[in-house]
């Protein structure tokens, strides 16, 4: 077996929960960000990470995925400023089931992540995003300890999946 574990970074946040996923696996694996990617063929399971922007996946991150073979069997991941479990990240997950239609998802994880603090003071002045840049506030001791051991119980789960 011979996983991949890909990522798009900007802040470190995604990266650290690939690493976590990367230590997890016990078969030949790679981890690699998709800018340092020249080919994903010839894996038997890959785990893509992104964080979310917006409510959505990043540009870069979906012309990633729209190079992925049909039937290619896939396990996202994603870090946010959001609660676990809100509808922003619910919004991002569900755009990038959508750009992988073609694609066999195994399954999803994400967990927060500190968000750049001048983004979240930008938003701030802003009444329509103030609530959520208070939220995003949060999340800046994250991913923690536990959501890296959470990402880790995530690989596991998926490898056995496969």
């Amino acid at each position: 077996m011979k996983i991949l574990v890909a990522y798009y970074s900007e802040t470190g946040n995604t990266q650290k929960i690939a690493e976590a996923i990367f230590d997890a696996i016990d078969v030949e694996k790679e981890c690699k960000s998709i800018q340092d990617i020249t080919s994903v063929e010839g894996y038997d399971l890959i785990f893509f990470g992104f964080p979310v922007q917006m409510h959505s996946v990043p540009t870069k991150a979906a012309v990633f995925m729209g190079q992925i073979q049909a039937g290619q069997k896939i396990a996202f991941f994603s870090t946010h400023g959001s609660l676990r479990g809100g509808q922003l990240p619910q919004q991002a997950l569900e755009h990038a089931v959508s750009l992988a239609a073609k694609l066999k998802v195994f399954g999803h994880f994400n967990c927060r992540g500190k968000v750049n603090p001048k983004i979240i003071d930008a938003l701030e002045k802003d009444p329509v995003n103030k609530a959520w840049a208070e939220e995003a506030r949060g999340a800046l001791r994250h991913p923690d300890e536990h959501d890296l051991e959470d990402a880790r119980i995530f690989a596991r789960e998926m490898r056995s999946k496969v």
